[in-house]
């Protein structure tokens, strides 16, 4: 550890160890562990009136991770069922549009990798960075303008005779999942990339060379040696997914409510701070434990995905 530290200053020079060290230290507690423990502690508390807080009815309580799973008090359904759909749909269209984005981005960030050479290569690398200079909303409305009922595809469609009445993608989530798969392609682009880049060609060569098929190449060779960046980018994306909130205000139908979509309600509509502190605090437990889980399910450790 003293031999690491001693390696870290001796090549960024005192000066500029100390500040990077005292920002990241600052970035961590003050912009991330504070404030989750403040969550935290807004979870157990009674929602009360400001002139109450502090008072002896202030104490700590499991009442809003009870109305998660319960609901109001003589709820005849025995549980939340309004809520608790909301979380499965959520983490479940989550995993969808995180499986999509791998589909899609993988062969792209092969070719990008193992393929594509010189000024052909940052052609390709600058298209994927140039638009996301825009705005995300702006991005959000563009899909939605798209998708709608006159909007691109369906006038194509229309024009090409395929169909005759628009089809409502806004309300079958279409453009919901492909919003929230576009938002988060460089995050599942470029760890890929860096992973599959420092590949030996020789290797995929090789089993060329001794006749493996392209399919057996990709999952026997490839896949095995990327994936540290293929759970680095389905991890952001994951978690990214599970908690936007832009994109499915905007792009979502009338029956696509999002989870993060109830916590923002609860903090600004409801006034119920403590509620909506703990609808987030197990959002991001439960993504946690998925993450971790799918980690230890396929052999990577926390250090792999950081290289």
């Amino acid at each position: 550890m003293r031999a690491a530290v001693r390696q870290f200053f001796d090549r960024n020079g005192v000066g500029l160890g100390l500040f990077m060290l005292l920002g990241v230290t600052f970035w961590i507690l003050v912009l991330i562990v504070l404030p989750q423990l403040t969550m935290v502690d807004f979870s157990f508390r009674h929602n009360l009136p400001p002139a109450r807080v502090g008072g002896p009815e202030d104490v700590y309580t499991l009442t809003n991770y009870e109305y998660f799973l319960r609901g109001h008090p003589g709820n005849p359904d025995g549980y939340n069922r309004v809520d608790l759909g909301v979380f499965q749909r959520t983490l479940v269209a989550a995993v969808f549009v995180t499986v999509l984005n791998f589909v899609f981005c993988y062969p792209f960030a092969y070719y990008l990798a193992q393929v594509a050479t010189g000024a052909w290569a940052r052609m390709l690398a600058l298209g994927l960075v140039v638009p996301y200079w825009i705005n995300e909303i702006l991005r959000a409305f563009a899909f939605r303008v798209i998708f709608g009922d006159a909007g691109l595809i369906n006038t194509t469609l229309k024009q090409v005779g395929l169909i005759e009445v628009s089809i409502d993608f806004i309300r079958a989530d279409v453009a919901l999942y492909a919003g929230l798969g576009y938002a988060y392609v460089l995050l599942m682009i470029f760890p890929l990339y860096s992973a599959i880049e420092s590949l030996d060609r020789n290797q995929i060569e090789a089993a060329r060379d001794m006749g493996s098929p392209w399919w057996r190449i990709h999952w026997r060779i490839v896949m095995p040696f990327a994936k540290p960046g293929i759970v680095s980018g389905c991890t952001m994306v994951f978690m990214l997914s599970a908690g936007a909130l832009a994109a499915p205000q905007i792009l979502g139908g009338p029956s696509s409510l999002w989870f993060t979509q109830i916590i923002y309600q609860s903090f600004f509509e409801y006034f119920n701070w403590q509620r909506g502190a703990a609808y987030a605090i197990i959002l991001l437990a439960s993504c946690m434990v998925i993450v971790l889980g799918l980690m230890r399910l396929f052999g990577v450790k926390m250090g792999e995905i950081g290289r």
